[in-house]
């Protein structure tokens, strides 16, 4: 055996194609060789309880909300009361004299009288013969008088004459001024009489509307017998509205209302003309006096809602949707900085078409999620998209 027989039998011990053997054949022998053995250790890993490899993970997929920044806004305080319907100024009308029978009624409910109109007539056949005597009184006073006074000038020319003396010219005169004075006291009686009689008939004390009518012909009156009559003064009606303490507080006279009576959908404007100075220590409210005016709709003893403008406050405003309930109370979703929800609790003041107030819970800088649905909880991390505030709420 020679050295050049041992060296090509070398190379084919390992496998590899001799010197002579072309080089690209070789290098693919080679690459075979290394991916054979990868493929070894890799199924070898697997079978034998090797580790996996770890998945690739899945991209956090975050739910879109709309959120709006409510601001500040003007929003006028508006306080709902209810009450019953009545005259602002109601006046009784009864017997002024001595009463009688009543022959004759003229009015009705809702007409409307002049001041010192007659409403209704007594009886005065007694009254009138009474008169009639008195001036036959008169009469005879006056003749009385006239008499003196003759007497009393023909005494004057004979007292110079010395006929008479001066102490029957002074007796003479005394008669006639007694006999005056007689004339004068059956005037006075007689116009006295008068008024007397007149004061029989049921007269309306000033001009307004006629509420309520309670006397009949052939009914006998007296000072006695009370109201006959009803009148609202003027026509003009109120609304006597019961408010509660703390709600009396920010009311004052001047403060615009509209007032709605039940069963009715047209309101009236009013106006509030008086608050109560005390509270009802029972009910704890006060009465404001809403003065209206007349209308055939407001109807005294009628019962009606008023809704009164007590001045206004600046606080935010959220689209309804924004305003979740639980047993907790009001409360909204705010979106924080780190995009996270949160529950925040708010008192709800005003509503209007243009939104709902926030009286406290909100300060208008926040993000509030525009329609807090059922999908959302509290800590849930959120991609917030900004809407405008005002075109959200004019929906």
């Amino acid at each position: 055996m020679n050295y050049e027989t041992r060296a090509v039998g070398n190379e084919e011990i390992l496998g590899l194609p001799g010197e002579g053997a072309p080089k690209g054949r070789r290098w693919g022998l080679i690459i075979g060789i290394v991916v054979a053995v990868l493929v070894v250790v890799l199924l070898a890993s697997h079978f034998l309880g090797g580790k996996k490899a770890d998945a690739p993970k899945a991209v956090e997929q975050l739910p879109l909300v709309s959120v709006v920044i409510p601001g500040r806004s003007t929003v006028a305080r508006t306080i709902t009361a209810t009450g019953s319907l009545a005259a602002r100024r109601e006046m009784p009308v009864g017997v002024a004299g001595e009463g009688g029978m009543i022959t004759r009624v003229l009015v009705e409910p809702g007409q409307w009288v002049a001041k010192g109109q007659v409403l209704a007539l007594v009886d005065r056949s007694v009254q009138n013969q009474t008169a009639a005597s008195l001036e036959a009184q008169i009469n005879v006073a006056r003749s009385d008088a006239a008499i003196a006074q003759s007497e009393l000038d023909r005494s004057k020319q004979l007292v110079d004459r010395g006929f008479v003396s001066k102490a029957d010219l002074e007796r003479k005169a005394a008669t006639r001024d007694a006999a005056l004075a007689r004339v004068r006291v059956a005037q006075a009686t007689l116009a006295e009489a008068r008024a007397r009689t007149n004061r029989l008939d049921i007269r309306a004390p000033s001009a307004g509307l006629v509420l309520t009518r309670s006397v009949e012909p052939g009914q006998v009156v007296s000072s006695g017998s009370g109201v006959l009559f009803r009148l609202a003064e003027g026509g003009q009606m109120e609304l006597r509205a019961q408010v509660s303490e703390a709600d009396l507080r920010g009311l004052h006279v001047g403060s615009s209302a509209q007032v709605t009576p039940v069963g009715g959908a047209e309101s009236f404007a009013g106006q509030v003309w008086q608050v109560s100075p005390v509270i009802d220590p029972q009910t704890r409210q006060g009465i404001a006096r809403i003065s209206l005016s007349y209308n055939p709709a407001l109807r005294p003893g009628g019962f009606a809602t008023a809704a009164i403008v007590a001045g206004s406050t600046d606080v935010p405003q959220l689209p309804n949707a924004a305003i979740q309930s639980d047993d907790k109370g009001n409360y909204v979703y705010v979106v924080g900085p780190d995009d996270k929800v949160v529950r925040r609790g708010v008192k709800v003041g005003e509503v209007s078409d243009r939104g709902v107030a926030i009286a406290e819970g909100l300060n208008g800088t926040e993000k509030v999620v525009q329609s807090a649905g059922a999908f959302l909880n509290a800590g849930q991390k959120v991609k917030p998209t900004l809407v405008k505030a005002d075109a959200d709420m004019k929906r």
